[in-house]
C-alpha cells in the first residue's frame, strides 16, 4: 500500500477510535449527559464498538493498525515493512489528537457545565453565588476522558499490566487466520479484534484501565494539556509513559512469541 494509503487510513481509522472510544468516557462521566454513571460495561463495549467501527473503516486502505504496538508487532512478524512504521506511527497520533478534539467538540457544553460545577471542581461560591475560581480545583477532573490512570500508582505493576494486556490484543491480532491457510479473516478480524478488546476491559482493565495502545493515551492526554478548560486540573505526565512503554513493550513481546511459537 501506498504512503498516502497509509496516512489516510491510519489517521481516520485512529481518529474515530478515538472520537467513539473516549466519547462513551465522556457520556458516563460527565454532567448534563444522558449517560451518566453508565457505568464500566459501558466504557468496555463503547471501547469494543469504537475499534470495530475504526477497524471497519481503515481496514481497506490502511490494514487498520490504529495502534503503535499492533505496528511494531507486524513488524517483528513480518507483515509490515519498518521504513513503514515511523508513518503508521505518525498518523496514528495524529488520528488520535483529531478524535480528542472531536469529542471534546460534542461534548462541549457538558465539559463546561461539569468543570464549572463546584461539586466536581472542589470550588466555593462566594456570597453572590458566583464560583469563587481562586480555590484549588482537584486533580484531573476530566483527565480520565481523555486517558488511562492506575487505581493504584506502582510503577512496575502498572506497567506490567499494559504489558500483559497489550500482548494478549496483538498475538489475538497475529494469530488470526492461521486455521484459514494463513489467508486471515479479513472484515471478520475486525469483529474478532472487538470483541477482544471488550474481553481485555473486563478482565484486565481494572488496574490501570487498559491503554493498550500509546497513542490512544498520549494523544488525547496532549489535547488535554492544551484545550481551554476551566479547572480542569493535571494533565499527570508523571504516569504517561506507562501506557506508551507498557504497550510497547507487550507488542514487542507478541511479536516474537508469534515468531517463536506460530510461524
Amino acid at each position: 500500500m501506498s504512503s498516502s494509503d497509509i496516512f489516510i487510513g491510519e489517521t481516520i481509522g485512529t481518529a474515530v477510535l478515538i472520537l467513539l472510544g473516549g466519547g462513551v468516557c465522556a457520556a458516563v462521566t460527565l454532567k448534563r449527559s444522558k449517560a451518566l454513571n453508565a457505568g464500566w460495561l459501558a466504557i468496555t463495549f463503547g471501547w469494543g464498538f469504537a475499534v470495530l467501527t475504526g477497524a471497519y473503516l481503515a481496514g481497506g486502505v490502511s490494514g487498520a493498525h490504529l495502534n503503535p504496538a499492533v505496528t511494531l508487532g507486524l513488524a517483528i512478524k513480518g507483515g509490515t515493512a519498518w521504513g513503514d512504521v515511523p508513518l503508521y506511527l505518525g498518523s496514528q497520533l495524529l488520528g488520535a489528537m483529531i478524535g480528542a478534539v472531536l469529542v471534546y467538540a460534542v461534548y462541549y457544553g457538558q465539559f463546561h457545565a461539569h468543570l464549572n460545577d463546584p461539586e466536581i471542581v472542589g470550588t466555593k461560591s462566594t456570597h453572590e453565588g458566583m464560583v469563587d475560581q481562586t480555590a484549588a480545583p482537584k486533580a484531573g477532573p476530566v483527565l480520565g476522558i481523555f486517558s488511562t490512570g492506575p487505581e493504584i500508582r506502582n510503577a512496575v505493576q502498572n506497567v506490567l499490566t499494559e504489558v500483559i494486556a497489550t500482548v494478549v490484543l496483538v498475538l489475538a491480532i497475529l494469530t488470526q487466520g492461521l486455521n484459514n491457510e494463513g489467508n486471515g479473516l479479513g472484515t471478520l478480524g475486525a469483529l474478532v479484534t472487538a470483541l477482544v478488546v471488550v474481553g481485555i476491559g473486563l478482565s484486565l482493565g481494572g488496574p490501570t484501565g487498559y491503554a493498550i495502545n500509546p497513542v490512544r493515551d498520549l494523544g488525547p492526554r496532549i489535547v488535554h494539556a492544551v484545550l481551554p478548560l476551566p479547572n480542569k486540573g493535571g494533565s499527570d505526565w508523571g504516569y504517561a509513559w506507562v501506557p506508551i512503554v507498557g504497550p510497547l513493550i507487550g507488542g514487542a513481546l507478541a511479536g516474537g512469541l508469534y515468531n517463536l511459537a506460530f510461524a
